[in-house]
This record gives structure tokens, sequence and C-alpha cells, in this order.
């Protein structure tokens, strides 16, 4: 094992205890922490495990999901993961800026056109300019869907509370039953009540503008496991493009995500195809990083943009 998980006094954590225990050669286990299971572009680790993809760069993985990027980044930059995949970039930055051993290592997603907003259909609000004084979901700090939340709130002008709310089945719970006003989601998740018109969608990611051409979620890595176990690393990002090239070419990885996902193969066409373009999952690509750091700043994610320096330390592992 890379080293010792740290007690973190959660249900997580003993399942992380019992992973661990389970026998493997030490130079091939990466853990990872993933936000949102069921998401297409979250699920690339599980699908690529079972195609045998990552088997044959001699990496084995514990994966293990999380509510959102605020628990993902808090395994990670404790130690008790090596890789943390799809977590917002301005969640990154601040940890980052703050002195956490946390480094990027590749694009996860860029652009905008999976996370969507929405409300009951029996709503007044038809707009975010309708919602003064409602409440609005994003899953948790740090996270893409954070960014985008309050983002959004900016641009429309009006006074919203955004909210940390989970995953996006427990937000959808909160929404139905009248915690929160409006909610966040992503496919699969409730993709099937918007068309059926249960609930309707009033915003996007993609409304905004600047977000439409930005690495908007990376993937990163412990720094510890970064200088000890590079070599791990680099074979994982080989065999992660790998299961993305598979994943958009092999019919047989519709029916493994749509099991995966327990949805069906119809379902998961439509998601791939309409809410993930394979460009954006590259990851060796890496865009809009500068709006991406003006907005973390104008957010208070962090403090003040990087300095050449800090920027060059932040990416000093990116597709290495």
């Amino acid at each position: 094992m890379f080293r010792n998980f740290k007690a973190l006094g959660t249900g997580l954590t003993l399942a992380l205890v019992c992973a661990a225990t389970t026998p493997a050669t030490a130079e091939d286990l990466l853990k990872i922490a993933i936000p949102q299971r069921g998401n297409w572009d979250t699920s690339i680790c599980d699908i690529g495990q079972k195609a045998g993809i990552f088997a044959r760069r001699g990496i084995r993985m514990e994966t293990f999901y999380t509510a959102g990027a605020g628990e993902t980044n808090q395994l990670l930059i404790s130690g008790s993961v090596d890789i943390a995949v799809g977590t917002g970039t301005s969640g990154i930055m601040a940890a980052f800026a703050k002195g956490a051993p946390v480094r990027p290592i590749s694009n996860a997603m860029t652009g905008a056109d999976d996370i969507f907003w929405y409300v009951p259909a029996n709503s007044t609000i038809r707009s975010l300019k309708d919602a003064a004084g409602k409440t609005m979901a994003y899953s948790s700090n740090g996270s893409s869907s954070n960014l985008g939340a309050l983002a959004l709130i900016r641009q429309s002008g009006v006074d919203i509370k955004a909210i940390a709310a989970g995953t996006a089945p427990s937000t959808y719970t909160q929404v139905m039953s009248g915690q929160i006003d409006i909610g966040w989601s992503a496919p699969p998740y409730v993709v099937d009540d918007v068309k059926s018109g249960k609930v309707r969608m009033i915003a996007r990611e993609s409304d905004l503008e600047a977000f439409r051409n930005q690495t908007v979620r990376m993937n990163f890595a412990n720094l510890n496991t970064l200088t000890r176990h590079g070599d791990v690393v680099k074979r994982f990002l080989t065999a992660y493009d790998e299961t993305i090239d598979w994943m958009y070419s092999n019919p047989d990885a519709l029916k493994t995500y749509a099991d995966f996902a327990q949805i069906s193969e119809a379902q998961a066409k439509i998601i791939r195809d309409e809410y993930f373009p394979k460009n954006n999952l590259t990851s060796k690509r890496l865009s809009g990083l500068d709006n991406a750091m003006a907005d973390a700043v104008a957010l208070k994610f962090i403090p003040a943009p990087f300095s050449k320096e800090q920027m060059d330390e932040f990416l000093k592992y990116y597709n290495k």
C-alpha cells in the first residue's frame, strides 16, 4: 500500500480502512476518490477497470464515491486516497493556495454541457430572475456546481441563497419535498423528469459564456503519490485516456455504463452523445484557466491570482 489510512471519523473512513486490508501489489494499487457516482464522466475509472483496460497497464484501483468535491478534496489532502477525479478547478486552486499537498494531473471536464438547475413543474420560478429570496442547490463546497451556482446568481443580479445539498439524488428529494427551491443535477439524474415535464430546467452551467470552453473539473493527485509513485500515475493517465477512447468507440461501453448507472442503454447513449462530447473529456486539454482563476478570485475561492511561479508549480505535474 502507498500509505495507511488516517482515521476520519466517518462511515466512509471505515470503508476505506476495510478496503486497505485487501492484498495488492504496492506499486500497482491506487486509491481513487470520485464525486457523484453514476455520472458518465465520473464512471471512467470503474468502467475502465471492468473492461480490463487499467489492468493491462498494471493498475488496480479501489474507488470511493463521495457526495461532492468538498469530501473528495478532504480525502486527498489527508492522504487517505492517491487520486481524486472530476473535481472543480476552483476547489483545487483553493486547496493549493492554502498549501495543501495536491496538484492537478489532467483535465476531467472542459465546458459546461452537463450540469443544470431545475424546479418542480408547479413552481412559480421560470428563470433565476424570478428567484429572489429563494434557495439554489449545489453539491459541495469547491465543486464545479458550487462555482456555477455562484456565478449564475451573480449573473442574474438577484439575491438567491446558494446551499450545499449533496448528491444529485439527495438534492432531488429535498427539492420535491420543498426544502430547497432550485435543485442541481447532472445526467443521468433527473433527465427523465425533465423530459416528462415533472420538473423544469431553468438554467445550465453553459449559460455562463466563460464556462463553455473552460476546464471546469480536473483530476488531481496527492503530492506524496506524485513524488514517490509518479510512474504509477503516468500509467493511470494512459489507461484513463484509453478508457475514454473505448467508451466512445465500443458498443460494449454503453452496456457497461448502463449496468453501472442502472439505466437503459438507450438512456446511456443519449447521456453520452448529448451531454458529454468526447473532446470535453480529453485529459490533455487545458483551456480557460485565466477565466477560472478570475472566477475563483471574484467568488472568494482564492485571495488573489496566482503568480507565474505559483502557476508553474500548480501545473508542474499536469499530464507529465
